[in-house]
């Protein structure tokens, strides 16, 4: 019995350490893109991308505000807990969608605003979405699969997750998402290698923006893989604690601050660039690092070597 309570109670630190960690993370995110926020957002005429940010900015902070609440900082009731567990479970997949847009919306300007592209990818996106719902009644809306304990301690009373099932029906529904991410990963990859050899074929520099979003796309890849991995650890019985909430910890942060913070890297790269022929900030960007190297390229420059870029 002693045993059980002094593994309540180190349960418990683990978890309102945790919940700390996000609150000061989080926070200090918040405030360090605010200033770039209000210049590119709140002060410019809104883009579908704007909107896109806004909606990972914003429900990615109360999602991480709502995971630092749950559990044990704050007490709450068995079935409040069990309500918002569920809530923030289709929170991740909603919040996933919204990011796996913007990474088709952005392969869509990198292969010159192609209608069949943009038509492929978002018909092959809808069973992802439907996967993802299914997933999310199955494993986390089903009180037989997902359920809240409610553990006293002379310290205080706080809840903790219970998984009634093990990891394979997490591993079998998260391998079509990896499977889709692979697939923008290529398509961006590819664009890029192509990009690259016509540039070097006439002398000049890539483009700033299409190197720039190529890299998001690798980079938002291993942050889903990730995400993945471990949703599907805690799924695994009787894990650790210290395992459980680091595992947590990542997934209720870095999604959260990675997203927002790429798209304003952009526009800040946008920003400091000098510009020709741009027409808007974010949707119309045909700004390029450097400027041909001989008048004889001039022409195709222009013409043939632009890229729209709703960024």
């Amino acid at each position: 019995m002693s045993d059980q309570l002094d593994e309540d109670v180190i349960n418990l630190y683990w978890n309102n350490y945790t919940s700390v960690v996000i609150f000061v993370l989080i926070s200090y995110e918040y405030l360090v893109l605010l200033e770039d926020e209000v210049k590119y957002v709140w002060k410019r005429r809104w883009s579908r991308m704007t909107c896109l940010y806004l909606v990972v900015r914003y429900l990615g902070l109360f999602l991480a505000l709502l995971c630092g609440c749950w559990g044990g900082l704050w007490y709450m009731p068995d079935a409040v807990s069990y309500d918002l567990a569920v809530l923030i479970e289709w929170g991740f997949s909603v919040y996933y969608c919204f990011v796996e847009a913007i990474l088709i919306w952005r392969l869509y300007a990198l292969y010159n605003q192609s209608k069949r592209l943009l038509h492929v990818l978002s018909g092959l996106f809808l069973p992802i979405v439907t996967l993802s719902i299914g997933t999310d009644i199955y494993l986390y809306s089903r009180p037989s699969s997902f359920s809240v304990i409610e553990v006293v301690t002379p310290i205080a009373t706080y809840c903790t997750l219970s998984f009634h099932l093990g990891p394979m029906p997490a591993i079998y529904t998260s391998i079509p998402m990896i499977c889709y991410d692979i697939l923008l990963v290529v398509l961006a990859t590819a664009i890029l290698v192509k990009h690259l050899k016509e540039r070097r074929n006439v002398e000049i520099r890539p483009n700033t923006y299409m190197v720039m979003i190529v890299r998001h796309h690798v980079i938002y890849f291993v942050l889903n893989l990730t995400n993945q991995i471990l949703l599907v650890i805690l799924w695994i019985p009787n894990i650790p604690a210290p395992v459980a909430n680091l595992a947590e910890l990542f997934n209720s942060t870095a999604p959260f601050i990675l997203a927002p913070r790429l798209i304003i890297s952009i526009w800040n790269t946008h920003a400091h660039d000098e510009c020709e022929n741009v027409s808007t900030t974010f949707d119309d960007c045909v700004c390029w690092t450097s400027p041909p190297t001989s008048e004889e390229y001039e022409v195709e420059y222009e013409m043939d070597s632009r890229i729209t870029l709703p960024v």
